[in-house]
């Protein structure tokens, strides 16, 4: 099987980014690896769609360092490659990382995933769902009960008068985006105080303002489903609590702590049975929930992390059944006689 891992850039991968673990994780399972970046695809006038990917020598890596070096190899060979001999496409970038300098690159993954699919590639997550949740909006699709109120505007009144409602503080972030760039809390709806963070979120367009949860002290836990359903191993939930990192809490909070252990409880996986059937509905094959007491902060589609952190924490390695759900999705695709629409097939 021919495994396609869509990113940024080669040059930005790190050894323990959750994608390399997956591709890692692939090669072991004695499958092809290419990795495809947003200036690899041409669309030719006979309606052909081909790659200039590089491909990944097929060996066994048992370090991620060693699989991270060979990737990085200036001597990899790169081929041209149709689509239509690429088993699974999986859609591993972060949009936010391109739209300053290169927005032309933020959604290549989608528009080409979306030819890819329709040329009978298992495309993963479906490109139609990752359209959907190119920004923080698609947060405001869940259901009302397990999310915190927001307010998106980018009038500062409006945004003041919110902050002035919540006595324990807010936080705001960019719409668009991911990670923790730009992210505020915000204790005073202070002229001074109020008019630096606007200015500081604004520049990236829209502002959510979110209630501070005070549960947040105790870091957030991030956990994730594949097919709808919480990931585990045995036991093992594929999860782990994010720690906040030390510091003025009034400050950016770009800065993670460590991670931690996870204790998933039932409030927990209560929850996620209450996204469940939207998740699946819209085809998102792996997400990561950003979940802080019983509530959700954040919907990760985009190139959910963590993976390495939860291999640590457990000694338990969750990229293998990840890839083995790859190869079920391939498998049915092939034996359907008319061909399975991918965002149904991608959460099978």
């Amino acid at each position: 099987m021919r495994i396609a891992f869509f990113v940024n850039a080669i040059e930005g991968e790190s050894p323990l980014f959750t994608t390399s673990l997956l591709a890692a994780a692939a090669l072991s399972r004695d499958h092809e690896v290419i990795y495809v970046t947003p200036d690899d695809f041409t669309l030719r006038p006979d309606g052909a769609l081909v790659v200039h990917a590089k491909v990944l020598p097929s060996k066994k890596f048992k370090k991620p360092e060693t699989f991270h070096a060979a990737l990085q190899d200036e001597s990899l060979q790169r081929r041209t490659i149709e689509i239509g001999e690429i088993d699974a496409l999986l859609l591993r970038n972060d949009p936010s990382l391109d739209l300053a300098a290169r927005p032309w690159a933020a959604h290549a993954g989608i528009l080409f995933g979306r030819f890819a699919a329709q040329r009978g590639v298992v495309v993963l997550n479906d490109p139609e769902a990752l359209a959907l949740a190119q920004n923080k909006l698609y947060f405001e699709s869940f259901p009302d009960v397990v999310r915190p109120p927001a307010l998106i505007s980018r009038n500062i009144d409006e945004i003041r008068h919110f902050i002035e409602s919540h006595p324990k503080g807010a936080i705001l972030k960019p719409l668009q985006g991911s990670g923790r760039r730009n992210v505020f809390k915000v204790n005073s709806a202070s002229k001074s105080n109020l008019n630096k963070v606007f200015e500081a979120v604004g520049v990236d367009g829209y502002i959510v303002a979110q209630p501070y949860l005070p549960e947040a002290k105790a870091g957030g836990i991030r956990l994730f489903l594949l097919n709808g359903q919480p990931l585990k191993h045995g036991d093992t939930y594929a999860a782990l609590r994010r720690m906040p990192a030390r510091g003025d809490q009034q400050s950016n909070i770009c800065a993670i702590g460590a991670a931690a252990p996870a204790r998933i409880t039932d409030d927990i996986l209560a929850l996620a049975e209450r996204v469940r059937p939207k998740l699946v509905a819209d085809g998102v094959f792996l997400v990561g929930l950003d979940i802080v007491g019983d509530k959700l902060l954040e919907v990760n589609v985009f190139s959910p992390g963590g993976l390495w952190n939860m291999r640590e924490l457990y000694g338990v390695d969750f990229s293998n059944p990840i890839i083995r759900a790859v190869e079920n999705k391939v498998a049915a695709q092939a034996v359907s006689k008319e061909g399975i629409d991918n965002r149904m097939l991608a959460t099978l």
